[in-house]
Order: structure tokens, then sequence, then C-alpha cells
């Protein structure tokens, strides 16, 4: 499936309300057999500047073709690929990409198409993909996938995080994950575990997580692996490079922000403790949804 050309997009992107999103998707839209009412969509939303280069919609539509195109029949692989060069196109702050309007609208009006192909299950794609949390939104959850996983300016952590469904359906979801070192920690055991070839990793990240989560409730991880205050201003010049910046490179990673690593000190204090923690976690079995895709 390649997506359509879209000659009838603005220039850049817009703010969307979750009450317009609940107002026009339609079970046809989930389902990739009728087109969002642009129209109306467009009337509902607030445009951003379009003089700023990060809020062009080209760059975002041309990786979207480049991803169906490379993992046709397979979009669930899409996700390593994509979730690096849509944080380095997409260039914010936390902030801003915490405005769920943002998200909607790319959504729905500049790729519903994309998000029917990654996400559509047996019958219909589920509306949380279109406008949801940060972890389930079809966009948000990649461009939070690298913004989390990310050492600096090094993406590569974040291809091993999407390379593992279950460290996007869940272990975003944790509140612990906003602790740099935590984070990088849980990649490197579960990339152990991926090089050693376990079985039933999915199950093992969710452990992890689950465990690593609840044991956060009674140590104090930012003690036992302090972490260095990000660097803003490095956030700030990387956002302002947009303006100058070219595509981003289809086979090779971008670079992010150099706004500071994480310390190999803090991240080999955690490595013992999560080991254990899963070594000693339950896994519980599960029965996978047929009509639900990844």
């Amino acid at each position: 499936m390649s997506l359509e050309n879209r000659t009838d997009l603005p220039l850049a992107l817009g703010l969307l309300p979750n009450a317009a999103v609940a107002k026009f998707l339609t079970r046809g839209m989930q389902s990739g057999q009728e087109k969002p009412p642009l129209v109306a969509l467009r009337k509902a939303s607030s445009p951003l500047p379009s003089s700023e280069a990060r809020w062009r919609i080209a760059p975002i539509r041309e990786l979207l073709d480049v991803a169906t195109k490379r993992f046709e029949g397979r979009p669930v692989d899409a996700d390593g690929w994509l979730a690096p060069r849509l944080h380095a196109t997409l260039r914010m702050t936390r902030a801003e990409a915490a405005d769920s309007r943002l998200w909607n609208f790319l959504s729905m009006i500049a790729a519903p198409d994309y998000v029917v192909w990654r996400h559509k299950g047996a019958e219909i794609t589920q509306a949380s993909r279109f406008s949801g949390p940060h972890y389930t939104q079809a966009f948000a959850r990649l461009w939070w996938a690298a913004e989390l996983f990310r050492n600096a300016d090094d993406y590569g952590p974040v291809e091993v995080a999407c390379s593992i469904q279950d460290v996007l359906n869940t272990t975003m979801r944790l509140d612990v994950i906003d602790h740099r070192p935590t984070a990088f920690a849980i990649i490197r055991v579960l990339e152990e575990l991926k090089r050693s070839n376990v079985s039933r990793l999915g199950d093992r990240a969710n452990a992890l997580s689950s465990a690593v989560n609840a044991a956060g409730s009674t140590l104090l991880y930012d003690v036992l692996a302090p972490d260095e205050p990000v660097d803003q201003d490095a956030v700030h010049d990387w956002i302002a490079e947009a303006e100058d910046m070219a595509p981003v490179h289809w086979d090779r990673l971008p670079d992010g922000p150099d706004d500071g690593e994480v310390s190999e000190d803090s991240a080999e204090a955690l490595m013992p403790l999560f080991r254990q923690l899963l070594e000693e976690a339950p896994m519980r079995l599960r029965k996978k949804a047929v009509d639900s895709p990844e």
C-alpha cells in the first residue's frame, strides 16, 4: 500500500481539538474507506506558523511515503525506522509535544492514511490511534519513544526500544521512564536479552517494566543513579537549526539534540538491580488478539 498523493494539504501543521476528532472521526475513516472531511477539520483547527520550517508537512509526508514503501507488508517494523526520523524532523520541546491537538492534526488531516496503514486491525483502526495518550496515538508514541529512549544525540537505543512493541505499549506508560538512567538501563537489559535470542521477549519486557515500576515506589532511582540536568539551551539550539536543516537521511540515523548523555556510571548502577528484578518477576501468559495489530 502506498500513501495517496495529497495535493489538498496545508503547508504547515496545526492544532485540532479533541472535540473535533470525536465529532468527525467515523468508522469509514477508521477502516480506510472514507476520506476525512478536510474542510470541516481545517475550519476547526488553528494553524501553526508556516514560516517555521519545523512545522511544515511536506518533510513528514515524505518520511511516511518512504516508510510505507520500505516496510510494505510489515508495518510494525516501520516504527524503529520512523521514530528517530520523525523526532529529528518535527523538532520541538516536550511542552509542545504534550499538546494532543498537534497529534490530532497530524493523524486526522495530514496523514490519516498512514494511521490506517500502520494500525488497522481486521476491520478498523482503534480511535485511540487517531487521538489518544502519548503511548497510544500513532505519531505521538513514536516521537515520545525517540525522546524518552535517545541518549542525547544518539538514537541507537530508540531503534532497540521500537523493535520490542511491548516497550511502546507498556514501558512508555510508566512514570519512572522519565528518569533517563532508568530508561537507558531498561533498554540495555532488553538489548542483552534480544542478543541472546531468549523466548517471549515481549513478555519479558512487560515483566521487567512492571517490576521496575513497582520497585520504584520504594527505591529512589535518582538516588541510586543520579541524572544530570538536561541542557535546555542545546535543545533550543537544535530546534532553531530546523530552519536550515536538510531532510533526514533514510539510511543512517539522524542526530538528536546534544543535551547531555546519560551517565554510564548511573546506567551501570541500575542494570544489576534490573536483571535481578527481571529474574524474580513472573511472566504472564497472554492471548494475542488476532484483530488488533501492535
